[in-house]
């Protein structure tokens, strides 16, 4: 069953790590696809290469999540090559992990701009895409465990993952009203380009990996089923919800 046939789909991050896999999930799934991408032009269109492949329309678009215009220019151009926007899947994120004390004010300042501010310009622009045409839709936004549990280096990472687990939140009740459902994922530990140097440490991967019920770290193709679910109309009654898919680490406490 192809839950997104027809659908047009919008995924910021799109050329690596989850959003890759989500965007060629969607696509599987019936559903043409623009991705947005801050810098990748050769993974970027290898996604969409594999996007056509599959039988649908593909759409790469460049642009700094962290500036307002993004949006608006990425929803203008998906609708000017799709006709519409029926679904938005927040999942651009940085994460340069580093000590507390000492953290670099611009780091600080570059990762809340692209993980929360980022977030909200692109769910606002797709909401008012939505409405505007009438016919509700579906918001997605990659969280993270991180907006549930603190880490060392992550200070400036983990409120925003909170921050978008709460946006979803916010905008489920702000946008009810017009049919439009906001949810979460919150990945655990997965291997993607934003934390491939931290667990090149062969030590902390072991630990990291001894602490999941299910004995491995996740794969991006882990967040593709759970992304296209709340997605699709199978998840018609579902809104402001968060779906842990973190191999079960957050519940191991023992």
């Amino acid at each position: 069953m192809r839950l997104l046939e027809g659908k047009s789909v919008l995924v910021t991050g799109g050329s690596t790590g989850i959003g890759r896999a989500a965007a060629i999930g969607a696509a599987r799934h019936g559903a043409n696809v623009a991705i947005n991408y801050a810098s990748s032009d050769d993974k970027a269109a290898s996604c969409i290469a594999e996007i056509e492949a599959l039988g649908q329309k593909g759409l790469a678009v460049k642009g700094d999540v962290a500036l307002p215009e993004t949006a608006t220019d990425f929803v203008a151009r998906a609708v000017e090559a799709f006709g519409r926007v029926d679904v938005m899947v927040s999942n651009a994120g940085i994460c340069p992990f580093h000590a507390f004390l000492d953290m670099p004010v611009e780091t600080v300042d570059r990762t809340f701009r692209v993980n929360l501010h980022g977030a909200y310009y692109m769910v606002q622009a797709a909401a008012n895409q939505m409405v505007a045409q009438g016919e509700g839709g579906a918001i997605v936004a990659v969280s993270s465990i991180s907006a549930l549990v603190g880490g060392e280096f992550q200070t400036h990472y983990t409120p925003t993952k909170a921050g978008v687990h709460s946006l979803m939140q916010s905008a489920a009740i702000a946008l009810g009203r017009h049919g439009i459902r906001c949810n979460s994922v919150l990945p655990g530990t997965i291997l993607t380009e934003i934390n491939k140097d931290d667990l090149a440490d062969q030590a902390k991967r072991d630990r990291m990996t001894a602490r999941i019920p299910l004995g491995r770290l996740g794969e991006a193709d882990d967040l593709a089923g759970p992304i296209v679910f709340l997605a699709s109309d199978m998840a018609a009654y579902v809104t402001g919800a968060a779906l842990l898919v973190d191999g079960g680490a957050f519940v191991n406490l023992q």
